[in-house]
């Protein structure tokens, strides 16, 4: 009988433990899937290239960035939509873009060994984008009959402190394309 009572509360004890670490196994262990069905559907690029696409900004002096709010080295890219079933009506595309390693001020924190600099992001409009949320940008339209658009943004090196070091700089976005 004695036997009983000891197996029983074994086993009692690692159902225990398997209920806990069950609890705790499955806790914040999360993947959130978020995708979109539409009646368009085309290929993104970014300066005509449509894989792991890279803007190469023109080398700057240093000078350029000594004082807070500096900015240098404007440098355009193209994100262009190409392959979509030509529609009906002019279809509003809106570019959406996440920033990697995004400073408190919005910009592109630079993982290159240059001290402070970071890369500013610029709508269709030359004004600066502020990555520390999700930014959606409008401005490329799909046109009736058309099967491609594209728009122009820019990027910038900038200095939200001054006193911008040599070195290098880099730094990434991720982009998505929504139809309206």
């Amino acid at each position: 009988m004695k036997k009983q009572v000891i197996s029983t509360a074994r086993v009692m004890g690692l159902i225990g433990a398997l209920l806990v670490t069950s609890t705790a196994v499955h806790a914040n262990n999360t993947i959130t899937f978020k995708g979109e069905v539409t009646d368009q559907t085309c290929s993104v690029t970014v300066n005509d290239n449509t894989a792991n696409p890279v803007v190469l900004l023109s080398s700057v002096a240093a000078a350029e960035l000594a004082n807070a709010g500096d900015t240098a080295g404007q440098k355009m890219f193209t994100v262009g939509v190409t392959g979509c079933t030509a529609p009906g009506a002019d279809t509003q595309i809106t570019t959406k873009f996440v920033g990697n390693n995004v400073t408190g001020a919005g910009n592109l924190g630079n993982t290159g060994d240059a001290t402070n600099v970071a890369l500013q992001l610029l709508d269709n409009s030359l004004q600066p984008v502020d990555l520390t949320s999700e930014a959606a940008l409008e401005g490329l339209v799909l046109a009736e009959g058309t099967t491609s658009a594209k728009t122009e943004y820019g990027v910038q090196y900038i200095s939200e402190e001054g006193g911008a070091t040599a070195g290098e700089v880099f730094a990434s976005v991720q982009y998505a394309i929504t139809y309206n």
